[in-house]
């Protein structure tokens, strides 16, 4: 019995100093891969956002000319959606509470306002765009303009 035991202290125990250098290499470059990863996520769920609420836009301002005729004018903006407008044509069918779940209405996820033209740039009866992460015209990845144009 006793040669056993003498026996397990003559073995290793621990790690090496080697061993724990891979092993921190390891968690390090895990660790920075996750990291990358995450740092992408605000901008990419904004730009998630913007689209969401751009097909809202598009739902609402629909409703509205299906219940009007016409959509806002340029100069009634998209604040027609929610409330009432006073500049002329006064739509005859405006609901009691808009056409938008709220009562303001939204900045775009950076904080900008969303552009509304009338006719739109490629045809359509109206298009609405957000200029993305930096507020521009134009741009390239979050920067890029989100349209609610096909």
């Amino acid at each position: 019995m006793v040669s056993k035991i003498t026996s397990r202290k003559k073995g290793r125990n621990g790690f090496s100093l080697i061993e724990l250098l891979i092993a921190i290499t390891i968690l390090v470059i895990l660790g920075s891969v996750v990291g990358m990863n995450l740092i992408d996520q605000p901008q990419r769920a904004r730009h998630g956002s913007a689209r969401v609420q751009l097909e809202t836009f598009k739902t609402a301002l629909h409703l509205y000319i299906s219940d009007n005729g016409i959509p806002p004018t340029q100069r009634q903006g998209l604040l027609a959606l929610v409330e009432k407008p006073t500049i002329e044509p006064i739509p005859a069918n405006y609901p009691p509470n808009g056409y938008l779940d709220s009562r303001t209405l939204p900045k775009d996820p950076w904080g900008n306002d969303y552009v509304y033209i009338i006719p739109g740039r490629n045809g359509e009866l109206f298009e609405v765009i957000c200029y993305g992460a930096d507020g521009e015209e134009g741009g390239d990845g979050y920067n890029a303009d989100l349209t609610t144009s096909k």
